[in-house]
């Protein structure tokens, strides 16, 4: 199919959808928000560096934590998030393994009841998605006292949170006094979903959106692109400051991505991007319909892939 081809040309529901997309991909942009907005972090650990540590811990608020794990530890080199409430903390991903990561978190919520009067907490251990560079440390919370870690398939996920309907539900879920919207995004994986939190107004947004290569099974494009609508229809009503992903796979060279499993990361693309990249996303993936190709935009790369076939 010839994606440059005019809008006329397009059949007359394909067109309808398409200039919904435009439409929409116009009011993020300009819903976007100023530079000064976006969170703002130091000099991520990227390899780089000789004896860099395991994790790196930076802070958006009292209450919200970015862990990143070392790439000299494993080349996906995630990142983690943690979210305080006055009852709950929620802790998205557990790691790409290769390391212990609970040390770090236990050290990050002991410092958190330290500064409330040692109060008592519940950790919800809960996921992006189910590949396994975002849940290799679950074993290490299994056991761990006051804590749920949640299953790994649609149907588990969609019980822990009481979301009725996967995907068309969106689910609230209160921490205490910080209520967070779950929204199911499969389409990369079948159990991801985003988390979006109205205290900070991030949302974050796991493998779906991230600065790097955004890999849809070919077969499940369908499904990705009903995801994208999803997510599109609530940033529309929603304010969202920035996304926040779960890795960086681009360089701050535009459109310019890190070779696969690179063992370093110079000159990295900043972690937040902008709302508007939701826009962006959904207009790319409309108009490449049921042929999906490789497609570099300046701070994410669309990456369909194919079932391996026998040989």
């Amino acid at each position: 199919m010839d994606l440059a081809r005019p809008l006329r040309t397009v059949r007359p529901l394909a067109r309808w959808r398409l200039s919904f997309v435009l439409a929409s991909a116009a009011f993020l942009v300009a819903a976007a928000p100023p530079a000064a907005d976006m969170p703002r972090f130091a000099h991520w650990i990227d390899g780089t560096t000789a004896n860099e540590p395991e994790t790196q811990v930076q802070t958006i608020d009292s209450n919200t934590f970015v862990i990143r794990q070392s790439v000299a530890t494993n080349f996906e080199a995630p990142f983690l998030y943690l979210l305080f409430g006055k009852d709950r903390a929620l802790l998205i991903d557990t790691g790409a393994g290769g390391l212990k990561i609970r040390p770090t978190i236990d050290r990050l919520i002991a410092d958190w009841q330290a500064k409330h009067g040692k109060r008592p907490v519940h950790l919800v251990v809960a996921h992006s998605h189910s590949h396994g560079d975002h849940h290799a440390g679950d074993s290490e919370f299994r056991d761990r006292p006051d804590t749920d870690v949640v299953g790994l398939k649609p149907e588990e996920v969609a019980a822990y949170f009481h979301i009725a309907r996967w995907p068309d539900d969106i689910a609230r879920f209160d921490l205490g006094g910080r209520v967070l919207d779950l929204i199911p995004t499969p389409g990369h994986e079948p159990a991801h979903m985003m988390v979006y939190d109205t205290r900070t107004r991030l949302l974050f947004s796991g493998d779906m959106i991230y600065p790097g290569r955004l890999y849809v099974p070919v077969p499940k494009f369908g499904e990705y692109r009903a995801s994208v609508d999803r997510l599109a229809a609530f940033a529309a009503k929603h304010p969202i400051r920035a996304l926040l992903g779960a890795h960086i796979e681009m360089t701050s060279t535009p459109q310019q991505d890190y070779p696969m499993q690179a063992k370093t990361h110079p000159s990295e693309h900043p972690l937040p991007l902008s709302p508007s990249v939701i826009g962006e996303l959904q207009q790319a993936v409309a108009k490449m319909e049921a042929a999906p190709v490789i497609d570099r935009h300046t701070d994410f790369i669309v990456y369909p892939t194919r079932p391996r076939t026998a040989s």
